[in-house]
């Protein structure tokens, strides 16, 4: 992972999301100088720390790794697009085919 905005990405998200240090070090049973560390890339999350960070702040792990690693971004934008077509319904689906194969033309 790019270390230069791993934890600038951290605690952007962190304050996005309206929490303190202190909050989502709770959150993830860690200590605040944890949280202070990883923001100032000092340290790295663990992955499972990793994961549950993505869910307190409201994006799947994809997504998070695909900000922070460049070369994983493409595979996190299919994972976001899949979810978004997961939610609608045949005939939207079928719309949206119908779009993207006129693009593709």
């Amino acid at each position: 992972m790019e270390s230069e905005n791993y934890g600038a990405l951290i605690k952007d998200l962190r304050i996005k999301n309206g929490l303190t240090q202190n909050q989502v070090a709770e959150a993830l049973g860690v200590t605040p100088g944890y949280i202070s560390n990883v923001e100032n890339n000092r340290t790295a999350m663990s992955l499972r720390i990793l994961t549950y960070y993505a869910q307190l702040v409201g994006c799947s792990l994809d997504s998070l790794v695909g900000e922070l690693e460049p070369e994983y971004s493409e595979t996190a934008l299919d994972r976001k697009l899949y979810q978004a077509i997961t939610k609608l319904d045949t005939t939207e689906k079928e719309k949206l085919l119908k779009t993207i194969e006129i693009w593709t033309d």
